[in-house]
């Protein structure tokens, strides 16, 4: 049969279109692969620094990386996802890792190259993360509430915890990832709301600390058993950052709306309390354990204290919600991520004076160094 010259147009045409509907779906699928296994052009290898570099994770934007010793943004890398909030370097400096709140993800990135490898679904809101060897310990917490959480006593706290009593709560949980593998090898179940991590001293057990129910639960990193809890409620609530002491004899963990420390022994039983200022929140002590170091979400400062007597030897202003800081891997500068005020602060260790102001940055939440060294978030 002889088909007229315009009926075949019109059929070439149905043709095209019907290939074009059915190649979309597979375009989208390898878009959709791509964006998820690698970083976007804008993305690229950042020179290494004689000093130091460090590397911000904003809630609002990039990881940006500073050179620690100009104490300029030198560029920024994409983790391939919104609102990335816990970072960490791994030992071998191999490896940066964000945890992402806007995908529930964690990203892990070629640090050298600041190409996005891989990233790894772990769970709702995943926020802590710690590194060691080649894993990554994130924490994710589903019942966490958007927004800061209500203060005690107020009919929203009020109203939250009869919303909470009314049902069946869903603890956090503690992702462990094989970075070289780029997948979840097991989890740890924790509290409610889950907040910072620490490892004993031994590195056989993690220390974990659930802002929502008040405790600093203790677990076998072998099994996942918890082997103990420290109810925290009437010492301080909310405990939220902790970091072992450098010797391994003690562990110090900020009580947020207590607005103290709590000083745990080696075998993980409270000693003592002192207070601070207002929300206290990242903590660590320096490298030889000598100091120290809390920051006030709400006091707008950095606390300085003697390891030992746990005296205040000084104070330093920085800028509003500044949760987490890491020293120069030469313990010279400290830099804290200030999130309210867009900006990272650098404080002079010696003189206790801030220094400079890095501005421009987009609700910086977390803050690690390579060569990894002492801060809220790593250890080297």
């Amino acid at each position: 049969m002889r088909i007229s010259s315009s009926i075949a147009v019109v059929l070439a045409g149905l043709l095209m279109a019907c290939q074009g509907q059915q190649s979309e779906p597979e375009s989208q699928a390898v878009a959709d692969t791509a964006a998820d296994t690698q970083a976007s052009d804008t993305s690229a290898a950042i020179p290494e620094s004689d000093v130091g570099l460090a590397y911000i994770s904003n809630q609002n934007g990039p990881v940006t990386v500073i050179d620690l010793a100009t104490m300029k943004t030198v560029g920024s890398i994409d983790p391939g996802a919104e609102e990335p909030r816990g970072i960490g370097v791994s030992e071998d400096g191999k490896y940066l890792v964000t945890a992402n709140r806007g995908d529930g993800s964690l990203s892990i990135v070629d640090r050298a190259q600041g190409k996005l490898i891989k990233k790894v679904p772990i769970g709702e809101n995943p926020e802590f993360v710690r590194t060691r060897g080649n894993q990554a310990f994130v924490s994710f917490e589903p019942e966490s509430q958007a927004g800061p959480p209500p203060k005690p006593g107020t009919p929203e706290f009020e109203a939250l915890e009869k919303e909470r009593e009314s049902r069946e709560t869903e603890p956090a949980q503690i992702a462990i990832v094989d970075l070289d593998k780029g997948e979840v090898i097991r989890n740890i179940t924790g509290g409610i709301e889950t907040e910072g991590i620490e490892f004993s001293a031994d590195g056989s057990k993690i220390l974990i600390t659930n802002e929502a129910d008040n405790t600093v639960s203790v677990h076998d990193i072998g099994t996942g058993e918890m082997v103990k809890s420290i109810d925290t409620a009437e010492l301080g609530i909310r405990p939220r950052g902790i970091k072992m002491a450098p010797n391994g004899k003690q562990y110090a963990v900020t009580l947020e709306f207590g607005d103290k420390v709590l000083i745990l022994d080696e075998n993980f039983d409270p000693v003592k309390t002192f207070p601070t200022g207002k929300v206290p929140n990242g903590i660590t002590y320096d490298r030889d354990g000598k100091r120290l170091y809390v920051a006030l979400a709400h006091g707008n400062s950095m606390q300085v204290f003697d390891a030992t007597s746990h005296e205040l030897v000084g104070e330093v202003p920085t800028g509003e919600r500044c949760w987490h800081f890491t020293f120069t891997p030469d313990d010279s500068q400290l830099l804290v991520t200030c999130g309210r005020s867009h900006e990272v602060v650098v404080i002079d260790v010696a003189t206790l004076k801030v220094t400079q102001r890095i501005e421009d940055k987009e609700l910086p939440w977390g803050i690690v160094t390579w060569p990894r060294t002492v801060g809220t978030l790593d250890t080297p």
